[in-house]
């Protein structure tokens, strides 16, 4: 296991906007929650809204395998991947990469960042690989959290391990970035958990990424101004109630 000595986050990392692109049979859909039959469905053309959100000032795009997640067929979503990596933009991809090979496949298809959620949590051997295969700055860590306990398996599944002992343990492990979501929040726009992810970024070390309840601009501003490396917004930009154009400008405003 690698071990990285404990530093706090660089507060000079540029903060990063990630739209999300949830894919399922191909199809750009949102959850309430995490629930698979909660579902709102976007439409059947990932690419066109990878390149919407390009022409409104991303880079990066956020891109999970909800059917990879559930277990179900994820061939219709490698091929949306190809379509979504094809704009150009940077992608990073998760969503039921449970193997080696799951995390080689995205990445030869020019995936910029593996993220590792249930995999990473039940089988830190192959965290080591990964870095050890790819380096810290293609894999990052998942954590879905409900009241600071671990979710696995699509979220559906709580198990005993708390979210801050997860956390210090992808960083020992040589991890650099995570994504945070809170669960109960997530597709419903209650509001971001601005504290959770701000404990979780002091007592790791870990660069976080706030997900799950992002529903205006100020969820962006507080998410900003606690000096977390960034936000992943999903439904709010779908249902049009906030725009990429607005969250950059209280981002650069922020700096």
């Amino acid at each position: 296991m690698k071990s990285n000595q404990f530093s706090p986050p660089n507060p000079e990392t540029a903060f990063t906007i990630f739209p999300a692109i949830d894919l399922r049979a191909g199809k750009v859909v949102r959850l309430a929650q995490g629930d698979p039959t909660r579902q709102t469905t976007y439409g059947d053309d990932p690419r066109a809204w990878a390149e919407r959100w390009k022409a409104e000032g991303a880079e990066w795009l956020h891109v999970i395998n909800l059917s990879g997640a559930f277990d179900e067929d994820a061939s219709a979503n490698l091929t949306a991947l190809q379509t979504i990596i094809a704009t150009g933009l940077k992608v990073e991809f998760g969503g039921g990469i449970r193997d080696e090979q799951g995390i080689r496949t995205p990445i030869e298809l020019g995936v910029e960042r593996i993220f590792l959620g249930t995999a990473a949590i039940l089988n830190p051997a192959l965290v080591d690989w990964a870095i050890a295969q790819y380096g810290p700055g293609k894999i990052a860590g998942d954590i879905g959290a409900r009241e600071g306990m671990v979710t696995v398996r699509g979220w559906q599944e709580i198990t005993a391990l708390k979210m801050l002992d997860v956390g210090k343990r992808f960083f020992e492990q040589g991890i650099e970035w995570c994504v945070l979501t809170d669960v109960s929040r997530d597709g419903i726009g209650s509001g971001v958990n601005v504290n959770s992810a701000m404990e979780l970024q002091a007592a790791s070390g870990l660069k976080v990424v706030a997900s799950g309840g992002v529903s205006s601009l100020k969820d962006v501003q507080l998410v900003c101004e606690a000096g977390l490396a960034g936000i992943i917004i999903g439904r709010a930009l779908y249902d049009g109630s906030i725009q990429i154009q607005d969250v950059l400008k209280v981002a650069v405003g922020l700096k």
